[in-house]
């Protein structure tokens, strides 16, 4: 298949990857903390109660849930000398930084409305920082593959922020601080404070967007006929869906599995270090798996990879942390293809959006994509605490053996099934790399003809352009 070079688009180099990559690192290092270790950090130190501190991470999501189409469509509106991007992840930071300060760092007594307000600013800061970034990876370059190297480069930055943010409560208790629970806390907001201002300076100063034609206006009644009826669309979207619902519910029970079912006790940590590292190291085949055989059809056999392999856990015996660690390496061969791949699919279904309604609405598709996820991983905490609950699973209470291989079919079992699903639906997802190119052909001939429309008015000479047609399905 033809590389970014030989279709006329010259590769992003290696430090432009790099420095648009690496404020991936504390965009991710906010999510594990904010999933693991703020909830019984806030329930237990300061006494706020699990059923108080659970309703508020839920609104929180839901709120995220809600505001990142708003921000998307922000991201795609408002253009400045710099860009379409690269203000909103600045004006991003200061947001992140103080809330961050605020969540991780709590001064004196702390009540839930304290929390749920710095939380639904951190949530909205780290939004548009997520959804900013992540449009203007989309928009670097328009070639079908280099796409995929791009957002492969940032799915990088992402998981070995979350293998740093798994050292530091290591390194904190070497340290044996006299309040444990905070300093684990407070290490890992001082990791997003140093690196965050470091990191997108960094990617601003080094990274020039590339220039995207202005949207023409379309009325608001096609534009949201567009979205309804686009076939590709909702093919990624539900694949995010429901693969959402995969991910949250092996990453709810992770703990549940590991202690209590296969009595792992201090390795369980190393499993989730060997699943991440696996990621890292299999991304480079991924993307040339991605480019011999198409995106899409990529993210299909990565489905089928896990509803293969996933069935292996219940094989592992208790205590032996060894073969659990040889399982979770396997199952992390594949578990940034999805993301990636995703994500640069979706730039694909921008482009074929813009071919039919003449807008740029990348911020807005990946806002629905990053909502999609979020949707799918809040449903994914009720099923499995509602599963474990009806199997009688009791938190290191004493569990019989049939509620354990109960505990194993629920972790098993569900995700196997929603992972063949994917492959069912991503196997029909109609823009290859050859339907990529003769949209991205249309795109460039507009915007040769703008230019010149452009010239001709200026100039006042006359201007035969015309309006290009509209890509297949």
């Amino acid at each position: 298949m033809p590389n970014a070079a030989s279709t006329g688009h010259a590769p992003v180099s290696r430090w432009k990857l790099f420095s648009f990559a690496v404020p991936a690192v504390p965009i991710s290092a906010m999510g594990l903390p904010l999933v693991v270790h703020l909830p019984p950090f806030y329930a237990g130190t300061f006494g706020i109660g699990l059923t108080t501190v659970g309703a508020i991470f839920m609104l929180a999501r839901f709120w995220d849930v809600f505001t990142d189409p708003v921000l998307g469509i922000l991201s795609d509106k408002f253009e400045t000398r710099w860009g379409r991007r690269r203000h909103w992840i600045v004006l991003s930071v200061p947001i992140m930084m103080l809330s961050v300060v605020m969540i991780f760092m709590p001064a004196g007594g702390v009540t839930p409305n304290y929390l749920i307000f710095w939380l639904f600013v951190l949530y909205a800061g780290w939004t548009l920082l997520t959804i900013s970034h992540m449009s203007w990876g989309a928009e670097l370059t328009p070639d079908y593959n280099e796409r995929s190297r791009v957002q492969g480069a940032r799915e990088v930055a992402l998981i070995l922020g979350m293998v740093f943010v798994l050292t530091l409560p290591v390194l904190i208790d070497q340290l044996k601080p006299e309040n444990v629970a905070a300093a684990r806390v407070a290490s890992m907001g001082w990791f997003v404070l140093i690196l965050l201002p470091i990191t997108v300076g960094l990617a601003v100063w080094q990274v020039p967007e590339r220039p995207t034609p202005t949207p023409v206006h379309v009325p608001f009644g096609q534009a949201v006929s567009a979205l309804v009826q686009s076939r590709p669309l909702q093919i990624v979207l539900a694949a995010d869906l429901i693969g959402g619902v995969s991910g949250g519910l092996v990453a709810s029970m992770f703990i549940f599995l590991a202690d209590d079912a296969l009595k792992l006790g201090q390795y369980s940590s190393m499993m989730l270090l060997g699943y991440f590292l696996s990621g890292v190291c299999f991304i480079p085949p991924m993307l040339w798996i991605s480019r011999k055989i198409g995106k899409h059809r990529a993210a299909a056999y990565s489905a089928l990879f896990n509803a293969v392999t996933i069935p292996l856990i219940l094989f592992v015996p208790q205590g032996e942390p060894a073969i659990a660690l040889g399982v979770w390496v396997l199952l992390g061969v594949n578990m940034a293809a999805g993301p990636f791949l995703f994500r640069s699919i979706m730039a694909d279904v921008a482009d074929h959006d813009t071919v039919i309604t003449g807008q740029h609405r990348t911020g807005l598709f990946y806002s629905m994509l990053t909502s999609t996820s979020k949707f799918g991983a809040a449903i994914a905490i009720f099923l499995a605490y509602a599963l474990l609950d009806r199997i009688g699973f009791q938190a290191g209470g004493d569990n019989t053996a049939d509620v354990l291989d109960s505990l194993r079919a629920v972790y098993v079992w569900p995700a196997t099934v929603i992972s063949a699903a994917v492959f069912g639906i991503l196997w029909f997802f109609p823009i290859d790399q050859a339907a990529q190119q003769a949209n991205r052909a249309i795109l460039e001939a507009r915007g040769l003809e703008a230019a010149a429309a452009a010239i001709a008015t200026r100039t006042g000479a006359p201007s035969d352009a015309q309006s290009s047609g509209v890509a297949a399905d």
